[in-house]
């Protein structure tokens, strides 16, 4: 187990200390729940896709913990230069005769929910991904410390989570220290709480665990946490639900009776569905917790990774938050966040943890890492002891392609599974053809006469597959057809002085 202690700041560090603050010149109420501060209107960000930046929660015995005492350590608000990017960490110490280590990603989470009650201060996602944005008219209003933010939000966890006895913040915008404490403290406790559901699975439990907190942000999401599916945003695993659903029985995390098994291989149970379409209002009949196309888990845009498909080979990329280059399908990750997040349910797109990839049962129902074809080297460098025997060198990174023609010779000269066709571990069912080899078509040259405007061809079959290029020839055309199935009712030929 990882040891829990205190943060040990340099003496020579720079450090503003504040405690019990009773008055602040923000509002804070839950109607700025999914306030967006836009760039224009922002007066620094931290964190976010261009700094380093982390939260953590540690659980402590209460004598070492400084009830409501804020430390900051680095420059505050009035030593930041309007409109630029700084490094940030926020550490809560807590403590409670309720409380143990399995609460902390629980009361972590909730970090999220109450500073988005703060007027002016945007905060997204979590763990190693936070990124906050002030608003100018809260510095104008009377912002004047980032003590002041930890202050309210201090108060807000002690309001809302009464089991929580005594906490203490440490926020940090010392560039240097920030890396060094995620590095150094905050990655072997993710690393933990992330290990524990390795040895448990869907089955073994008789119920799975929701999470609302991103409903601010996305109305319709419905996240379901499961031993083999961890929150998209990583931050909660069916552990951590159950221990908020205990501690907070009407909290975010509420226990979901698994009902009946519909489909095992997707992942689908009759309480799922029954859950998801409560949620969503409607909006979502069914979800299967494995599956890739068929009923994929909604996307709520606090996702660490996006899953993107790519029918010109057949196979399914991931792009992780903060790759700020294209993936071979042209899009970036802001781009493809853009149109899945919101709590939508697509075909083709797929939110998910960083932890999920540790699944067994990982996208199951699509090929799992036989369909995986595409990741940029700091992901799989980051999670490739979990990839399939076999499979790890097949998939391509950055590294080695960069757009889809590039990325069909790697798989092509790797011999890819996508290529001769997948074949599902679970049940060995043979789930997709691979490749049809590329077949030209040329017409024979063929003079038309000019009074005849029109030539009718009822038919033109073509091996199955989605790109066609039509090339001029001297006297005829040459068709080159890829990936499609192609059904032509007529040809119209014109002469080139014809409009």
């Amino acid at each position: 187990m990882v040891e829990r202690a205190k943060v040990k700041i340099p003496k020579r560090a720079k450090k503003k200390e504040s405690k019990d603050e009773q008055e602040f010149p923000f509002d804070i109420s839950p109607m700025y729940e999914g306030e967006r501060v836009r760039k224009g209107d922002m007066f620094v960000e931290l964190g976010g896709p261009k700094q380093t930046g982390f939260e953590l929660i540690i659980n402590l015995p209460a004598r070492n913990v400084q009830d409501m005492k804020s430390t900051l350590v680095g420059d505050d608000l009035d030593g930041l230069e309007e409109g630029k990017s700084y490094p940030y960490a926020m550490i809560y110490y807590i403590a409670g005769s309720q409380l143990d280590n399995d609460i902390e990603p629980v009361v972590e989470r909730r970090n999220h929910d109450f500073q988005n009650f703060i007027e002016g201060y945007m905060h997204l996602n979590q763990r190693y991904d936070i990124w906050v944005r002030i608003n100018k008219d809260a510095m104008k209003k009377g912002l004047k410390s980032l003590n002041q933010i930890a202050q309210a939000t201090m108060m807000l966890f002690k309001n809302e989570m009464p089991f929580i006895e005594k906490i203490e913040a440490l926020y940090i915008t010392d560039g240097d220290l920030v890396k060094k404490l995620l590095d150094e403290y905050a990655m072997p406790v993710y690393e933990e709480r992330d290990a524990r559901v390795e040895t448990l699975h869907d089955e073994d439990v008789d119920e799975f665990y929701s999470c609302t907190l991103c409903q601010s942000f996305a109305p319709a999401n419905v996240c379901v946490i499961s031993p083999d599916r961890p929150s998209l945003c990583g931050a909660i695993t069916w552990f951590d639900g159950r221990a908020a659903s205990k501690v907070d029985p009407e909290g975010p995390n509420k226990a979901i009776p698994k009902g009946e098994l519909i489909d095992p291989i997707g992942g689908e149970y009759t309480g799922i569905d029954e859950f998801a379409r409560n949620e969503s209002g409607g909006g979502v009949d069914k979800v299967k917790l494995h599956s890739f196309f068929d009923y994929p888990h909604t996307s709520c845009g606090c996702f660490e990774v996006i899953g993107f498909y790519m029918p010109e080979v057949d196979g399914i990329g991931f792009l992780h938050r903060g790759y700020p280059n294209p993936a071979p399908n042209g899009l970036t990750f802001s781009t493809m966040a853009g149109q899945t997040g919101g709590g939508k349910q697509i075909a083709g797109f797929l939110g998910v943890g960083i932890s999920y990839f540790r699944s067994k049962k990982f996208i199951q129902a699509d090929g799992g890492w036989r369909r995986v074809v595409w990741m940029p080297s700091e992901l799989k460098e980051r999670i490739e002891k979990y990839i399939t025997d076999g499979v790890k060198d097949k998939i391509a990174t950055e590294k080695e392609v960069s757009v889809i023609e590039e990325l069909k010779d790697f798989l092509k000269a790797k011999n890819h599974p996508v290529v001769t066709g997948v074949v599902r571990e679970v049940d060995g069912e043979k789930i997709t053809d691979g490749w049809v080899e590329e077949k030209e078509v040329e017409e024979i040259k063929e003079e038309v006469p000019a009074t005849q405007p029109e030539a009718k061809v009822t038919e033109m079959p073509v091996a199955p597959i989605p790109q066609i290029s039509m090339i001029p020839q001297s006297g005829g055309i040459k068709l080159v057809i890829k990936n499609a199935s192609i059904h032509i009712e007529k040809i119209i030929v014109k002469r080139k002085d014809e409009k």
